[in-house]
């Protein structure tokens, strides 16, 4: 079949849409594993907004800044929705901050560390992306 066929083929346009929604989340682990994701955007996002916060309490010139990036990284994570743009944009937060700020880059480090697990794991079963883009089952009754 060539790859543009399905285009043309109304029916299949759904299913193409969907693979590729799934693509783009790569696991919806529970149990065990689920529940470490969870764990890991729980710490991730909370890391992030208090992060926002103090940095635009200190007054430095690019608080502001971090504040209206950071906030809703971290929110988008704790609710794991569109968990990869999350981590992407956590990993850029945490590598910056690491850069800009010399007391403890370990931190920072750590952060984006998690961000970009994150970002090639998925979010989990426990997030709103596997409520919206996970499998899903139909049962039909005759």
């Amino acid at each position: 079949m060539h790859p543009f066929e399905a285009f043309g083929q109304l029916g299949r346009l759904n299913t193409l849409k969907a693979v590729t929604l799934r693509r783009l989340f790569s696991t919806f682990a529970g149990g065990g594993p689920g529940l470490g994701l969870l764990l890991m955007r729980l710490v991730a996002g909370t890391i992030l907004i208090t992060d926002g916060i103090e940095t635009s309490r200190t007054g430095e010139p690019l608080g502001l800044l971090m504040l209206l990036l950071a906030l809703p990284a971290g929110l988008l994570l704790v609710a794991g929705l569109w968990t990869p743009i999350a981590g992407s944009l956590a990993v850029i937060l945490a590598l910056g901050s690491a850069v800009a700020r010399q007391k403890n880059p370990y931190a920072c480090v750590l952060l984006a560390t998690i961000g970009a697990a994150l970002s090639l794991l998925g979010p989990g079963v426990w997030s709103v992306d596997a409520r919206l883009f996970g499998w899903k089952r139909i049962d039909i009754e005759r």
